[in-house]
């Protein structure tokens, strides 16, 4: 079976990271309640995290194809996706319809998001699914974080982007895990391997650092 240009990175970089469907050895498991006495984690972002993790038993195949989907609350075939679709249905499981949100953002403000595309207006089959995109709208409508070196700024709940060179952007959750010889929190995402629980924060360059809790 032919690679695509876009796949093969992907897929050379979820070998490096070390990814697996299912906590991997060397994960602790985070007790919710202590990390609930953190004021800097609320409930929304542990429910949040919850819901990213329960993705990691599904069985989904990295597939960068354009689908055309309903609109709205509409998703990929279910047992396809990429990073971006790993968000969307984490927070769908909250009930935050992302391809709705983005989409109403943008026909307000369509100048404000990036201009990569060639597009002169939305297109709700594949705004959402883009990693730029949904930087902006988490920018505009959430939170930014500060990125730093230091694992202790990010927590349960936050969103993550990166630059993979080459052009390629990645996009993840913190979720309430962490590996047990960097004593750091996991990340969820979706690299070329399927939708897995990695310790990966600091693997590529971290473009972005956010936390959203559906519309205000």
């Amino acid at each position: 079976m032919k690679i695509s240009n876009l796949l093969l990175p992907m897929l050379l970089l979820a070998a490096a990271c070390g990814n697996s469907q299912n906590p991997p050895p060397g994960v602790a498991s985070v007790d919710s309640t202590a990390v609930a006495g953190n004021d800097s984690v609320s409930r929304y972002a542990l429910q949040l995290s919850e819901a990213a993790v329960s993705l990691t038993y599904d069985n989904v195949q990295y597939d960068p194809a354009y689908f055309k989907i309903p609109y709205p609350n509409g998703d990929v075939p279910a047992d396809k996706g990429v990073c971006t679709d790993v968000v969307i249905r984490a927070y769908r499981k909250l009930g935050v319809d992302l391809q709705r949100a983005v989409h109403e953002d943008m026909q307000a403000h369509f100048s404000q998001y990036p201009q990569k595309w060639g597009l002169k207006k939305p297109d709700t089959n594949i705004d959402h699914r883009r990693v730029p995109n949904l930087m902006t709208f988490f920018s505009r409508n959430g939170t930014r974080k500060k990125v730093t070196l230091n694992s202790q700024d990010y927590q349960p709940g936050d969103i993550v982007t990166w630059n993979l060179g080459g052009g390629l952007t990645h996009i993840g959750i913190v979720v309430n895990q962490k590996s047990a010889d960097h004593n750091r929190y996991l990340i969820v995402h979706n690299i070329g391997g399927g939708q897995e629980l990695s310790d990966c924060l600091f693997a590529y360059t971290i473009t972005g650092h956010y936390s959203y809790r559906g519309a205000k």
